[in-house]
This record gives structure tokens, C-alpha cells and sequence, in this order.
């Protein structure tokens, strides 16, 4: 397998292609935009930005890196990648878009997922390519993607504008993130996928017991396809998972909403916890581009 970044990205600007040379991306209408030291280019312009530091903050980047380092959400990473990967021929060349990507978890479980199967397989799918790129309104956690793997292409952007040539992606991954229906169709090829990643009726259950006095109902599922995809299928991945110390625990409610949800009560009584068995409740949902 061969892993490179993605390349067809478009000016934020005019949405003209734009080629990198050295440390430095343009557009035929001479707008340009510079390469991060640690290999990332930011292609949010300022009107674009609802607040001055947008997405996560770099304390909670740093909690979802350590908390997911530890592996609890593998069984999660795992049947994503299996999902993109399953249909592809050993040959074929996928380019794929991680739409908030957040500090690079997925698509770094994505690669490894193919490093096993090429090592179980004796190096039988080593033909395939992967192009990939992982966008994140986030800053902080564009720079900490771009610190651990190279291999790839990482850009601070948003989903409702994204800095992709039309229909050039097979798959836009939006893994608890805000989905931009009308963007994803624009730059996914014909017959494209997305694959979505939404919280189950049961997912930390445990924790929002400790944090509420009484839990809301859970949301229902979305039955309703959006124009111009068909539903291809739906999986839920379940499991539980125990998150064995304070630290990762507390890590846990910094990256979720509930952090900002919960009362001081409710954070009072997480910070007391030393262990937590936790369930864990998934819905991946694939939609195809019909066009």
C-alpha cells in the first residue's frame, strides 16, 4: 500500500486549483498561502472564521490525542476502516477526505488497518493507493495531525466551504462532525460515499448518568436521506470499554460536548471517579453520490 497526500485542493478564495511549489500553495489568480512549519497549510480566510480561534482548543486536542492513544475507541477506528477499505480492489487509488478530522486519529488507524492487512495477506494488497487529507477548523488540532503523520495532507478549513476541486474525493468521512450536505455532493465523484459517525441512544451511558439528573431522550436516528445521496447501510458498533484512571476520565469529558453541558455538580462528581466501565454506541451510516 501507498500512502501520499492529497492533492486537489482549491483556493479558498475563488475555488481556482492550486499548485504547491516548495513551502508555498497558489492559485492562478496569484492568491497564496503558506506551508506550516510543522506541514500544514491553513486555508480559512479570516472572514470565514466565526471567532478568533474556531473548533477545539488546544487543551481539549491534547485530552481526544492521549484519550484515543490509549485504544479505546479502536473497535470504532477499526469498522470505519474496514468500511472504506472493504469494496476497494487490492489496485485501486482512493482519495478520502476526513472532515473534522480533529488530531488525525482516524485516518492514522486507517493506514495502520492496511499495514495489517498487507502484513496477514504477505504484501497481496500492496498495489493499493490512499490519498488523504484531513481538514479540521481547529488549528490546534490541524498542527498536532500534521506532527504525527507526514504521509498526508492536513488543512485548517471549514465544512461549509471546503478547499476541494470538484468532484475529485470517493470518500468524505464525517466522524461526529457537522455535516455539509450540498459540499460533500460537490466534491465527491460520481457514485462517491460518505460515511457518518453518530452517537447511539446508549453511548456513554454511564457518564451522563453521573452528570445529569435525568437524561434526555435519546435523539432519534435520521431516516430522512439528503437530496442527491441514496442510503447504501447502516451499522452499529457497540461495545464496553473501562476507562481504568482519573486522568483518562477526565480526558473523556473534555472531548465531548458534555463538558460545557454539564452542571459544576455534574463535573464535581466525574472528578471523583477513578475508574469508569463505559459503553460505547455508535451509528455509521454510508450514503452514496447518486449523480
Amino acid at each position: 500500500m501507498t500512502v501520499r497526500p492529497f492533492q486537489q485542493l482549491a483556493c479558498p478564495l475563488d475555488g481556482e486549483p492550486l499548485q504547491c511549489e516548495g513551502n508555498t500553495w497558489t492559485c492562478s489568480q496569484a492568491h497564496s498561502f503558506d506551508v506550516a512549519k510543522q506541514g500544514y497549510v491553513n486555508l480559512l480566510p479570516v472572514q470565514n472564521k466565526r471567532s478568533r480561534d474556531p473548533g477545539d482548543s488546544k487543551a481539549m486536542v491534547t485530552a481526544r490525542q492521549s484519550f484515543l492513544a490509549n485504544g479505546y475507541y479502536q473497535p470504532l477506528a477499526e469498522a470505519v476502516a474496514q468500511t472504506v477499505i472493504s469494496g476497494a480492489a487490492p489496485s485501486s487509488e482512493l482519495n478520502c477526505l476526513d472532515a473534522g478530522c480533529g488530531e488525525g486519529y482516524y485516518l492514522r488507524q486507517l493506514v495502520a488497518h492496511e499495514h495489517e492487512n498487507e502484513h496477514e495477506h504477505g504484501g497481496g494488497r500492496s498495489a493499493q493507493t490512499l490519498n488523504l487529507l484531513g481538514l479540521d477548523i481547529s488549528k490546534w488540532a490541524v498542527q498536532s495531525a500534521a506532527r504525527q503523520h507526514k504521509e498526508m495532507s492536513w488543512v485548517v478549513g471549514n465544512n461549509a466551504n471546503l478547499p476541494v476541486l470538484p468532484a475529485t474525493l470517493d470518500w468524505v468521512l464525517c466522524l461526529f462532525g457537522f455535516p455539509v450536505y450540498a459540499e460533500f455532493l460537490r466534491v465527491l465523484k460520481p457514485g462517491g460515499r460518505l460515511l457518518m459517525a453518530d452517537a447511539g441512544a446508549e453511548h456513554l451511558r454511564e457518564l451522563r448518568e453521573i452528570i445529569y439528573p435525568v437524561l434526555k431522550p435519546a435523539r432519534p436516528s435520521q431516516n430522512q436521506v439528503p437530496d442527491g445521496f441514496k442510503l447504501v447501510a447502516t451499522e452499529q458498533v457497540m461495545f464496553s470499554v473501562l476507562i481504568p484512571s482519573a486522568e483518562q476520565i477526565g480526558n473523556l469529558l473534555m472531548m465531548t460536548p458534555h463538558l460545557y453541558r454539564a452542571s459544576a455538580e455534574g463535573r464535581g462528581k466525574v472528578e471523583q471517579l477513578r475508574e469508569l466501565q463505559l459503553t460505547v454506541d455508535v451509528r455509521l451510516t454510508v450514503l452514496q453520490k447518486t449523480q
